[in-house]
């Protein structure tokens, strides 16, 4: 069967899914693609990143890219959220953001 595709905005999930695989040996590459193939159906079908601009939505795709192979993903999630509206950046919606991330930590369940 082939693999079901994401949500362009998601396509980093599967580079990370080959990073995580190719970084950490006991890793199944198939496993991980399929782990993150269906965190990116799960934030596409939650609506997670509805309301951001693609700029914004991308932004939170590369952190959640990092934030999801931490040691504690639902704590490096939130912690980002704060800190988002602390030090937004070239954000255009910190608040926004700061809200997809949480949206995202509750559909991950994490």
């Amino acid at each position: 069967m082939p693999p079901r595709s994401v949500d362009p905005v998601f396509e980093p999930f599967l580079a990370t899914a080959e990073a995580v695989a190719r970084d950490r040996p006991e890793v199944d590459p198939e496993a991980a693609r399929e782990v993150f193939r269906e965190a990116a159906t799960l934030l596409h079908d939650g609506l997670a990143l509805d309301g951001l601009d693609e700029h914004d939505a991308r932004a939170v795709v590369a952190a959640l890219c990092r934030d999801l192979v931490a040691e504690d993903p639902g704590a490096a999630v939130r912690a980002r959220a704060r800190a988002v509206t602390e030090h937004p950046g070239d954000l255009h919606d910190p608040e926004g953001v700061a809200a997809a991330h949480l949206v995202a930590a509750s559909i991950l369940q994490l």
